[in-house]
């Protein structure tokens, strides 16, 4: 076998792990495609975005998230009131039973304040979901250079 081959062989070898870490499963709780836009290395905030569906029976309720990377992580939405849109901290989502739960831009985030390191496209971090029944749940957060791909989406439709 060449020298390529190999390389690319153990290229790809290191890489699948990361390409199946788009989900996540902690009881009957099912963590899709986390993820945060890449930016440039003077931003102080960020956001991260993902979905949390729940398969079970019982509700459950997202309490916050933290990592390593940021000072402090607070879930916010994006509110349209008076022709204006406004950004507003919420202190606990409900995820209820059967239903999934979406952040993404212009709707649910979780903002990372304080940035200790720059989001670099094709890096990733961890990111602890907080939960008042399932309890912490860590996750790979991918940082990417755009917004989730489309058909990323399409192929998770189900969930």
């Amino acid at each position: 076998m060449s020298f390529n081959k190999v390389l690319a062989l153990l290229v790809f070898c290191c890489m699948a792990p990361l390409a199946a870490a788009h989900e996540f499963d902690a009881g009957e709780l099912h963590i899709d495609h986390p993820w945060s836009r890449a930016l440039p290395p003077v931003a102080k905030t960020g956001a991260a975005y993902l979905s949390i569906a729940n398969h079970g029976e019982h509700d459950d309720e997202l309490l916050g998230a933290d990592t390593p990377i940021a000072g402090k992580v607070e879930m916010h939405e994006h509110l349209h009131q008076g022709g204006l849109m406004k950004m507003q901290q919420v202190q606990t989502l409900p995820v209820a039973a059967g239903e999934t739960l979406e952040f993404r831009p212009g709707g649910y985030h979780l903002m990372l304040f304080n940035l200790e390191q720059p989001l670099v496209a094709g890096e990733h971090f961890p990111l602890t979901l907080h939960f008042a029944e399932a309890g912490d749940i860590e996750v790979m957060v991918n940082i990417q250079a755009d917004e989730k791909p489309k058909s990323t989406g399409d192929a998770h439709a189900h969930h």
